[in-house]
């Protein structure tokens, strides 16, 4: 009984959301969303899984694993003071810095990405938000040139006013990317130079002019459950939903503010992208930043419990990957038959 009546007050609430406003992005979580991802997130973890599986296969095709791409074009000299991030110029790190890429520069490595499988292509720059002038009109060229290869375009720059935002539709962009991290609670603990408030702006004016919202967070700041789960019911209260949702195994940074945090058990991980499938039953789940610190059997194990994307190649933004090779392998013991797989090993 207590199965259905949650159920019942999950439908309730998203139907609410939905005739209460057809577009919008609240600050705060609906609660009743919450309270439902909470008792997901409890659940004996098989019984949890099960239900996700459910859920994908209602939604999506088993063998759609999304294959994306993301490209730092600009790294380094972030005035931001993200705890996680070792591009914040407050910071003492090894990350190599280098000033915004030429056009044909990331065009090469669009090209790469496309001959590996991926479908889309990300290009993050460490920006609080994007100057004006020339380096803008670059990203936007960079944004024609991928699309002219036959890839979706995304681009993850900070945060944006009215007036870009027009231009990068104008542009062709397919998504904009833009995380909100942890839950509004506890925001502060991990960013203190902008507000949760700050990135919904942001996001809702990526909506109001029609462009895709790629949005999730990263795992294991030394967050709780409940931050995870007001972090999942936040986007679950989005309306409509973010189209993706990346969804990152914090990389720790030797100089960072995180370096030393506890680990993240990586079941609370898996249960997380189980609840996030469920309650967002739509969205690209995005298996993302964290890849070389899970093994291979622990990635299956997300893309089991709901994850229907992955960020390929051999790097992502400034965190290392497994490499093209080892992602292709990993997506065909998933989707191909025995017969196939033992017939096509490659080695890795």
């Amino acid at each position: 009984m207590e199965h259905v009546s949650q159920e019942e007050i999950l439908n309730n609430s998203l139907n609410s959301c939905v005739s209460s406003s057809q577009e919008s992005i609240a600050e705060d979580y609906d609660e009743d969303i919450y309270q439902q991802a909470l008792f997901l997130y409890r659940k004996p973890f098989l019984q949890l899984i099960q239900d996700a599986a459910v859920v994908h296969k209602d939604n999506w095709s088993q063998a759609d694993i999304q294959r994306s791409a993301l490209l730092s074009i600009k790294t380094g000299s972030c005035p931001e003071d993200c705890s996680y991030c070792p591009q914040s110029a407050r910071y003492e790190t090894n990350i190599k810095k280098h000033p915004l890429m030429e056009v044909k520069d990331i065009l090469a490595k669009a090209k790469v990405a496309k001959e590996n499988g991926a479908q889309r292509f990300c290009m993050g720059a460490a920006w609080r938000k994007p100057p004006r002038g020339e380096q803008f009109d670059r990203v936007l060229e960079a944004i024609r040139k991928v699309k002219s290869l036959g890839l979706e375009s995304c681009v993850t720059l900070g945060l944006l006013n009215e007036e870009q935002t027009v231009k990068l539709k104008e542009a062709g962009l397919d998504y904009y990317n833009h995380n909100v991290d942890t839950s509004k609670d506890y925001y502060s603990k991990v960013i203190t130079t902008r507000k949760f408030k700050d990135r919904v702006e942001t996001l809702r004016n990526v909506r109001k002019n029609n462009i895709n919202i790629c949005c999730g967070g990263i795992l294991g700041m030394g967050e709780s459950a409940e931050d995870r789960m007001k972090l999942i019911a936040f986007l679950a209260t989005m309306q409509p939903q973010p189209e993706s949702v990346p969804i990152n195994f914090l990389v720790k940074f030797d100089g960072t503010p995180l370096e030393n945090v506890e680990n993240l058990d990586i079941l609370d991980f898996v249960r997380t992208i189980a609840v996030a499938r469920i309650l967002l039953p739509k969205a690209r789940i995005r298996l993302s930043a964290g890849r070389m610190d899970m093994s291979r059997e622990a990635q299956i194990l997300c893309l089991t419990a709901g994850a229907n994307s992955i960020f390929s190649g051999e790097v992502l933004l400034t965190s290392p990957l497994p490499g093209y090779t080892f992602d292709n392998k990993l997506i065909d013991d998933m989707t191909k038959p025995l017969d196939y797989v033992k017939e096509n090993k490659n080695v890795i």
